[in-house]
């Protein structure tokens, strides 16, 4: 498979999904306000986005190329590597040089930037173009870009959470298939560890939420649980599918060394999108991670063979083994934009055009966006890419649901695996019900 490098910009989108919500703010647009201009008339809009690499850069080129081609008349103006920050400062202020389009890798924003009016409603522009976003996207990608009855994005490009693991160190062990149960997952990470003294030579799986993409959120999507009740009510406390996911990652935690263990073994291990990455070198046998992985990890040069699966699922779900957690980039129009039907041409081609997703697909190596892309025999990949095509297109695929106040429920979460992992937090029932208490503030707070 390809070179598959994701942009630092993706990185930081993660890492600034609180702070990036607290910044958007109320935009001076009006909802209706700029969507009268004539886009069969000669114009220009402007597109910013966050993709860096030479070849993500060259892939956004060739996407607006194919666009401008089949709309001569529209011609896009392309902004790269631009943070969630600046496009918050530019949706707000607008202006000429002001994006018309953007794209985000912060799905955990949708929710702010619905309420807010920061960017507008598509559901009349699908509408109005004959478009049903039911049939049209997978279920998990429709649901994390629309928020409170509006739908202010469109999905474009996907990620899919799966299992990679070591082949050579399964055989090695006497483990015949990849595990398709958390049950079976436990057993298989026991059998893959190698201590070697106060740390080890091989490590089955870093359970760990600081390890390498063992979120909470990804975790949990595993055991389909509902983030909220229908008046928006942290369902944290409630939900027994939570409590059920964190007393998987702690016994985890505890079955393979301690916590402590775990730690100081990882902070000598390489860092996640580096070539000594552990799952890389082999210092860890199975790994939860995005279909980046897989490029990423063969360029490596591995000395064993990289299984690829879909993560494990509870006990008594084995029925919906091959589900995932799904995020991905989102697309949507600015309300300061005074050129909404042209940008609307724009966000249409490229989220929605068969051709047109499944090519950009090709050439950032991300999972299509479509119903109809991911069954396209127009996609090269590498045979063991298509479990995350699948995944994508599983209906028991899950996401984590829009907020007012963006991904903050999302970190509060995660720093409550922290301190539960570790020990500081030792009653789990308790600790769940602060935490859903603090969600509900925090969200109350935010209105």
């Amino acid at each position: 498979m390809p070179e598959v490098i994701p942009s630092a910009a993706r990185k930081a989108a993660f890492a600034a999904t609180a702070s990036l919500a607290l910044l958007a703010t109320a935009c001076t647009g009006q909802s209706g306000s700029g969507a009268m201009d004539d886009a069969s008339k000669d114009t220009t809009i402007n597109f910013w986005h966050a993709w860096s690499a030479p070849n993500e850069m060259q892939a956004v080129k060739s996407l607006v190329a194919g666009f401008e081609k089949a709309h001569p008349n529209i011609h896009v103006n392309v902004v790269g590597n631009m943070t969630d920050d600046k496009i918050n400062q530019a949706l707000r202020s607008g202006g000429d040089k002001a994006p018309d389009v953007i794209s985000s890798f912060t799905t955990n924003n949708v929710g702010r930037f619905c309420s807010s009016g920061a960017l507008v409603d598509l559901n009349p522009f699908f509408k109005k173009s004959g478009i049903d976003p039911q049939t049209t996207f997978p279920k998990p990608m429709n649901e994390y870009t629309r928020f409170d009855g509006k739908r202010c994005t469109a999905p474009l490009l996907g990620d899919a959470y799966g299992l990679y693991y070591n082949k050579t160190a399964f055989k090695k062990a006497g483990i015949a298939a990849p595990p398709k149960t958390w049950s079976e997952f436990e057993s298989d990470a026991k059998k893959l560890t190698v201590s070697q003294g106060d740390s080890y030579q091989q490590l089955g799986f870093m359970p760990d939420y600081h390890g390498w993409e063992t979120t909470t959120e990804h975790y949990f999507g595993q055991f389909s649980p509902t983030y909220f009740d229908k008046d928006g009510k942290s369902n944290l406390a409630r939900d027994p599918a939570f409590q059920k996911g964190f007393e998987l990652q702690k016994r985890l935690v505890d079955e393979l060394g301690g916590f402590q263990k775990l730690e100081t073994f990882r902070s000598t291990l390489g860092d996640e999108w580096g070539p000594r990455h552990p799952f890389h070198t082999g210092q860890v046998a199975m790994q939860l991670d995005g279909e980046w992985r897989l490029g990423m990890a063969e360029q490596a040069r591995p000395k064993f063979e990289i299984g690829v699966a879909p993560l494990p699922v509870p006990d008594d779900q084995v029925s919906q083994y091959g589900k995932g957690y799904i995020t991905g980039t989102i697309a949507g129009i600015a309300a300061t934009s005074h050129k909404q039907n042209a940008a609307w041409e724009f966000v249409k081609y490229i989220t929605t055009d068969t051709d047109a997703v499944v090519g950009f697909a090709n050439d950032i190596h991300n999972v299509p966006s479509t119903l109809a892309a991911l069954k396209s025999p127009k996609l090269t990949y590498d045979p063991r890419f298509k479990t995350f095509l699948d995944i994508a297109a599983n209906p028991n695929s899950t996401t984590t649901p829009a907020s007012l106040n963006g991904g903050v429920y999302l970190v509060t979460i995660q720093q409550f695996g922290y301190d539960y992992e570790s020990g500081k937090v030792k009653d789990l029932k308790a600790g769940l019900q602060k935490t859903a208490a603090q969600i509900d503030t925090d969200i109350a707070q935010a209105k």
